[in-house]
């Protein structure tokens, strides 16, 4: 089972983290990086547990303020050092104020041109920005291989349009919320070879039914992601089994992962 995204450098003590993922029978996860200032930490993680850590680098819509003259020099860096790396986590964010769509495309589009011109996967992180992400689409075509929504929460709509344009939606336990119903909805519109599984850790947490790996506050622990598999497996009347079989292969194609990873 693969978490397609979690921000593992985020937690404490991540080596003791990877070790409670393998022993629920995590066998890989996909590790974002957001910014120049965390990229190292990813980075470091994909040298200790190579083959289970696998690093995506990207510059985040909310840092986008933050970037040096040089940041996409030390992404192209970073993806020649690590060869089985990804792109991400980036893309366009309307929640935030502070920040511009304007100025998240500067660093966007950038980032689709260099995951196109690579053929490499890419992470994107869309929050209320999904006109944005048409005209970013548009202007910038995605790799051939297509691009991941991380943590869709688009609408059924919206996941048939963006399929179409090649895309692949993970889900996070986040969804499990009762409140949340009508995204599950979306869920049922996805095409069964562009479903992932995530858990965006140490964020989205999943209702407490749904922990089996309790951390303090509301962060969410990256062990959870079996647990998660069968929320989801029991919201779309699917056997828990084919589900995340299914969900394996998918990421592992996407991701270009081989059959034994971790």
């Amino acid at each position: 089972m693969i978490d397609a995204h979690n921000h593992l450098h985020q937690l404490a003590d991540p080596a003791a983290v990877v070790a409670e993922m393998k022993a629920a029978g995590v066998s890989a996860c996909i590790v974002n990086g957001t910014s120049e200032a965390d990229w190292p930490q990813v980075a470091d993680l994909a040298d200790a547990h190579p083959g289970f850590v696998v690093p995506a680098f990207g510059l985040h819509p909310w840092y986008v303020k933050h970037r040096t003259s040089d940041w996409l020099e030390v992404l192209r860096s970073l993806l020649e050092h690590h060869p089985q790396a990804s792109i991400g986590e980036c893309g366009v964010d309307g929640w935030i104020d502070d920040v511009p769509l304007d100025d998240q495309m500067e660093v966007f589009l950038p980032q689709l041109a260099l995951a196109r011109e690579r053929d490499l996967p890419i992470t994107i992180h869309a929050l209320k920005a999904w006109e944005a992400l048409h005209e970013a689409l548009k202007t910038e075509p995605p790799p051939q291989r297509g691009f991941l929504l991380h943590s869709f929460g688009g609408s059924p709509q919206q996941a048939e349009q963006f399929a179409k344009k090649g895309a692949r939606f993970s889900f996070s336990g986040h969804f499990l919320h009762d409140r949340k119903a009508k995204v599950l909805e979306s869920y049922r519109h996805v095409p069964a070879d562009r479903l992932l599984l995530e858990t965006d850790a140490p964020s989205m947490r999943p209702p407490q039914r749904w922990i089996t790996h309790p951390l303090p506050g509301d962060r969410n622990h990256p062990a959870n992601l079996p647990a998660i598999a069968s929320g989801l497996a029991e919201a779309l009347q699917q056997p828990c089994d084919e589900l995340t079989e299914l969900c394996d292969a998918n990421a592992r194609s996407f991701f270009g992962l081989p059959r034994d990873s971790g």
